[in-house]
């Protein structure tokens, strides 16, 4: 079913609730002819992709809440629950610049790791390829919280609360950005539907009910409706002043499927930003 409507509106229509459903079909932007485009698991360790937390764990009932809010939990609940259908290993290269415009390079290695059909969750795992071991391991399952596991240098740590706001090996990325903690959050909401890029989206913000201080409160991210792929989010703290943008910049089609070569994470606070660029020549 299509949730979209003929024209733009600001709010989803308010006398009905149509279930979110994420598809798979979308726009070639090469041609503009309607096209297969499969995001790897790759997206989905990111962003994950690369990120459902109780979300049940609001007292609100879905007679409380407006569409909009029940179609922002829904789509929350389906990215959050998602799960790669095969494990994977790719490289790519963290490209960091500080306040001062300086670079640097930090080869790493993602995985994926689905144990099977029947296993109950599946493991993302985030390494550092240079002299300073960084292994970040986040164990997803539903109905219940991701698991964080840090190992530096051979010191592990199991991570909770504001420790996933740590940066990972110095980068613009969190421990907590690549679990897609904010879709986890109870706090939904659809803000609006739209075309972007000749893509049908749907803007998502969610909101931390305990944000901490100088922390991310508030997430707006722009989700394609055919296949879920989260194409942008800005992060804001409490007062409004925006922390990070997330952008994906470059797609390529290999062996006929899509693939995020570029993705971007701005730090307007610290003034630097990082480039993840991936190997797809592998």
């Amino acid at each position: 079913m299509n949730i979209f409507p003929q024209k733009k509106t600001a709010e989803p229509d308010e006398k009905n609730t149509p279930a979110i459903s994420i598809r798979e079909n979308t726009v070639d932007h090469d041609s503009g002819q309607s096209a297969r485009r499969r995001w790897p698991a790759t997206t989905w360790a990111l962003a994950t992709l690369l990120w459902v937390l109780a979300v049940g764990a609001a007292a609100e009932t879905t007679n409380t809440l407006s569409n909009a809010e029940i179609q922002g939990r829904q789509l929350a609940q389906q990215l959050g629950e998602a799960r790669p259908a095969e494990s994977l290993t790719n490289t790519a290269v963290l490209k960091i610049r500080d306040a001062k415009k300086n670079w640097r390079e930090i080869p790493v290695r993602f995985q994926v790791v689905v144990a099977g059909a029947e296993a109950p969750g599946w493991e993302a795992r985030y390494e550092t390829m240079d002299t300073n071991a960084v292994r970040l391991t986040i164990s997803h399952a539903a109905n219940r919280p991701n698991r964080y596991h840090l190992n530096t240098n051979g010191q592990p740590a199991d991570l909770s609360g504001g420790e996933m706001d740590i940066p990972f090996a110095g980068s613009d990325f969190s421990m907590g950005d690549f679990g897609l903690e904010f879709l986890f959050w109870p706090d939904q909401k659809i803000l609006k539907k739209e075309f972007h890029n000749n893509c049908a989206s749907m803007v998502l913000e969610s909101r931390n009910p305990r944000p901490p201080e100088h922390g991310c409160a508030r997430v707006v991210a722009r989700i394609e409706e055919e296949n879920g792929g989260i194409m942008e989010a800005q992060t804001y703290d409490a007062s409004g002043r925006q922390i990070k943008d997330f952008s994906v910049k470059n797609l390529k089609k290999i062996n006929g499927r899509w693939q995020v070569e570029v993705v971007i994470m701005k730090n307007f606070q610290a003034g630097t930003l990082t480039r993840l660029e991936f190997d797809l020549n592998r």
